[in-house]
């Protein structure tokens, strides 16, 4: 904490975490309007994170999954959300703890945000917008498969 006891640098990724949080819950309860979508990378080795083992084997450190058109029973809660999308056209569920998430992007508004899920949230920033290039590439996979965001990472 700094003398004057306000630490603006620590309180800004627990605020850009609030940010996301409150995009998931609106995303939950009213659906996503027009073209927004949410990309989320998050660390599949953290506390908390359930998935079918025959995911983590495929993703043994990051998954990035999408919420665009084909994704069921959101639930955003006080410490993660859950989530069930189809891979290879069978439907799994994902619990993933907030702590857990290392990337939140909206490509539609050009918004994107990358935490260090190894701190406590003191390593959060915003990223720059993903090259135009980028955001049709992403458009153009299939909804609810797995595609990463490694444009989004600091270098």
């Amino acid at each position: 904490m700094t003398r004057d006891g306000m630490d603006f640098e620590a309180m800004v990724p627990e605020v850009l975490r609030g940010l996301m949080i409150s995009a998931l819950g609106e995303a939950a309860r009213h659906g996503l309007a027009g073209d927004h979508h949410f990309y989320i990378t998050y660390d599949t080795r953290h506390a908390g994170v359930v998935m079918p083992e025959s995911l983590r084997a495929l993703y043994p450190e990051t998954m990035t999954i999408v919420l665009q058109h084909e994704f069921w029973d959101l639930d955003v809660g006080d410490e993660g959300f859950s989530v069930s999308l189809a891979f290879s056209g069978v439907p799994r569920k994902l619990v993933v703890p907030y702590g857990a998430v290392i990337g939140f992007a909206d490509p539609s508004v050009n918004f994107a945000v990358q935490f260090n899920a190894t701190q406590t949230g003191r390593e959060a920033a915003a990223a720059p917008p993903p090259p135009p290039e980028t955001v049709a590439e992403a458009e153009a996979d299939k909804p609810g498969e797995v595609v990463t965001l490694d444009v989004f990472r600091k270098k």
